[in-house]
């Protein structure tokens, strides 16, 4: 039986990264808060996402390295993949940043209650437990329930051959021979991994280039890379879903390239990596009066849902999908909860990464996206071979490309695919925030020899006036 309501100044529903950071920030703002989640707080991020992966791709990362280690002068016997060793320090690292979590809600005295949370009315959620269930009483209501990896109806996850990234992320052994359908950052990532473990990998993407949604240039530099360690790439063609059988064997199907023959692939394993799919489902938006559209919840630029009083960020709004995405919503719409005036998310300034070896970041505009935004532009490109830092990393494959306005100079956008291009990426994502000039890239100093380095001369090279090419 349901207990008397309890009240509070706001309800996040959903504790990943984007509803654990707002309910901390609320706090921080004197919102008397509680968080409800399902599961463990830190959600799919913290425990099937980004963390779990980039362990296991770090591990990647350092193999890699130490089969090399003969380049760099270093000799000893032949290094070994222990695959469940692998898996217990990706566990180990997802638990201490789950501790690390739970102690940070409780210092700042945010009420977790654990359960299936829906809206029973605008002002209301119901929480229910294997124990018990309760009410929730808030002047408003925050919805982060995020996503779950997108399944294909022709195409059902089976956990055994037909996987979700979240059935990768629980397995204790590494397949021979992997077939990805979808070459976003989530395919992409993964195909590099299994690469790097010693599976075969065949990588298929029905757009005609892999990660999609990046510059033209960077994604056919990664594929070159990627086939020339091994991965079939086939981009731009027809995946027929049809086809697919699986058996105790592994998993085969006919795939149509844009030019040619259908051709059979084969895998150990099928992963399924063709996005993601908000979790709107049996959360009581109806009840609320929520607005769904296209499977994502509409919101305002302050999180303000159609219903008085509920807002929503994070993957469940659509967007990029992504953890810092998240966190930076959430804590706009607490503050504007509070009465304050928050700057409001620019979608041109989020910095997007692929974890892939190597990296590749970006952030703004591709040139094409500017043209077509009526900019005239101008590009400065700079390769990481002529960069001293990545060759003492024995890392120099890669390019960092600039785009800026022709008349102003502001910088419209930045790409990059090389080593530790995931940290390069946010001082140009402060430089789109500052609005701040290639000429103003190119004229901070940065420490030699570092790999940032390659964004000094890469805001150079936009005028033409890089040194070390």
């Amino acid at each position: 039986m349901a207990k008397t309501p309890q009240s509070f100044d706001l309800i996040v529903l959903g504790g990943g990264t984007g509803g654990y950071v707002a309910a901390i920030h609320a706090a921080q703002l004197g919102l008397n808060t509680a968080l409800v989640e399902a599961g463990k707080v830190g959600g799919t991020c913290l425990h099937r996402g980004c963390i779990p992966t980039k362990a296991l791709l770090e591990t990647a990362h350092v193999l890699h390295t130490v089969k090399h280690r003969a380049d760099f002068g270093v000799t000893g016997q032949d290094a070994a993949l222990d695959y469940p060793k692998v898996m217990s320090r990706k566990d180990k690292v997802v638990t201490q940043l789950w501790r690390g979590v739970q102690f940070l809600l409780k210092k700042h005295n945010v009420t977790v209650v654990e359960g299936w949370g829906r809206l029973t009315g605008p002002q209301q959620v119901t929480v229910a437990s294997a124990s018990e269930t309760r009410v929730l009483e808030a002047r408003d209501i925050l919805v982060a329930t995020g996503s779950v990896p997108r399944e294909l109806p022709a195409l059902p996850f089976d956990g055994k051959r037909i996987l979700s990234s979240d059935h990768v992320l629980e397995r204790g052994e590494v397949p021979s021979s992997v077939l990805i359908l979808g070459a976003g950052a989530i395919g992409v990532e993964f195909a590099s991994m299994y690469n790097d473990f010693g599976a075969d990998v065949t990588l298929v993407e029905m757009l005609p280039h892999i990660l999609p949604q990046d510059d033209a240039d960077v994604a056919q530099e990664l594929a070159k890379l990627l086939s020339r360690r091994g991965v079939k790439i086939l981009a731009g063609s027809r995946f027929d879903l049809d086809s697919v059988e699986s058996t105790d064997d592994g998993v085969t199907a006919r795939v149509t390239p844009a030019k040619g023959e259908p051709v059979t692939v084969a895998g150990s394993v099928l992963l399924v990596a063709v996005g993601r799919q908000a979790v709107v489902g049996d959360i009581g938006l109806e009840t609320a009066g929520v607005a769904v559209e296209r499977g994502f919840i509409r919101v305002d630029g302050h999180y303000r849902t159609s219903a008085p009083h509920v807002y929503a960020i994070g993957d469940v709004i659509g967007g990029d999908l992504l953890a810092h995405v998240a966190a930076h919503e959430g804590m706009i719409a607490v503050e504007a909860m509070a009465g304050k005036d928050p700057e409001l998310l620019d979608p041109n300034r989020i910095p997007r990464v692929t974890y892939s070896r190597p990296e590749v970041a970006s952030v703004g505009l591709t040139a094409e996206q500017a043209e077509q935004a009526g900019f005239s532009v101008k590009v400065g490109v700079f390769p990481f071979k002529a960069n001293g830092r990545s060759l003492i990393l024995g890392e120099s494959d890669g390019m960092v490309k600039l785009v800026a306005d022709k008349e102003s100079d502001v910088l419209l956008g930045a790409h990059i695919i090389g080593p530790r291009a995931s940290d390069l990426i946010n001082e140009m994502a402060l430089a789109k925030f500052l609005e701040g000039t290639a000429w103003e890239v190119a004229e901070s100093v940065h420490a030699h020899p570092t790999v940032s380095e390659v964004l000094h001369e890469a805001g150079l090279a936009v005028d033409g006036m890089a040194i070390h090419v």
